[in-house]
């Protein structure tokens, strides 16, 4: 995958011009696998000379080259994401849903500490997504996902999510390659009715080379501070890197709909991470056309005594 980059704006007082949104559609398709037109009846195997290889994760698309630049941009972001939220809230015909699914160490709480921290707490939920209990696992898969899917005005952020459930249990073999495939549709069906009733869904892949995670997990271990993070079981699912790269190739393939798309997002880069999630979710919110609602007209000429 190219690795051509735009600096992202650190802030605009005015609203994007449509060159600008048309060159960064153009920068975030890029990063975009193909839809799909349906669930791959094998499981979800390559289709149309596409891979995750082709997505490099050491690139930075969205930096202009000077990390404590992008560094500022990312805090300019997080100002204008909170003014955005505030409006997104009071407006309340939308539904946000932000999908953060990576492997581990990919940056999924640091994506949340880095774009969404700032943002005040106001309609601004997140779900950190963990094995299913025994009454989850007693319903259907989704079952607990659409419970805590955002309401109007709200916007929800997934630490990790539904695709789950079309990772570990086929690396594991818990399920057959036509299950998996039948979940693709599941999950595609799913998002669409989502979508169809007022729900805009933005998915990113965090995508880290193996090196990278080594560093990650090493600095977790060396790290008094950080040995919370790290489980002896982790080590076990590194040695499977293979299968689950395979395994999010065959779902990125599989699931990246006309309405809800997948975004990979090279996270080599923590601050590129960040700087690439930030400027998409701040852009999709501003073509949102987003208003505040009309006034009582009680309150024309009240005064407050």
């Amino acid at each position: 995958m190219s690795s051509n980059h735009i600096q992202a704006p650190a802030s605009q007082d005015a609203p994007p011009s449509k060159a600008d949104l048309k060159s960064l559609a153009k920068l975030i398709a890029r990063w975009q696998p193909p839809p799909a037109s349906k669930a791959p009846a094998d499981g979800g195997k390559k289709g149309k000379g596409w891979s995750l290889t082709d997505f490099d994760p050491a690139a930075k698309p969205f930096s202009g080259g000077d990390k404590q630049a992008d560094r500022e941009a990312v805090d300019a972001l997080a100002i204008e994401l909170d003014a955005l939220q505030n409006l997104f809230y009071a407006d309340k015909r939308y539904k946000l849903l932000v999908i953060l699914q990576g492997t581990d160490t990919s940056g999924k709480d640091g994506t949340l500490r880095g774009v969404f921290s700032r943002i005040s707490p106001l309609g601004v939920h997140t779900v950190g997504w963990k094995a299913p209990g025994e009454d989850e696992r007693a319903h259907d898969y989704l079952w607990r996902i659409h419970q805590l899917v955002p309401r109007a005005g709200e916007m929800m952020i997934f630490n990790r999510s539904h695709y789950e459930d079309v990772l570990v249990p086929p690396v594991n073999g818990w399920i057959t390659p036509a299950q998996t495939a039948q979940r693709y549709q599941h999950i595609n069906d799913f998002e669409r009715m989502l979508t169809e009733t007022g729900t805009v869904v933005l998915k990113f892949m965090l995508h880290i080379s193996l090196d990278e995670q080594g560093r990650r997990l090493q600095e977790r271990i060396d790290d008094l501070d950080k040995n919370w993070k790290f489980s002896l079981g982790d080590l076990e699912v590194r040695k499977q890197w293979p299968q689950y790269q395979q395994a999010y190739e065959d779902l990125l393939n599989a699931t990246s709909s006309p309405w809800a798309p997948w975004t990979v997002v090279p996270a080599d880069s923590k601050t590129h991470r960040n700087l690439m999630i930030a400027t998409i979710v701040r852009s999709t919110l501003q073509q949102m056309d987003l208003r505040y609602p009309p006034s009582d007209p009680a309150l024309k000429g009240l005064k407050i005594i």
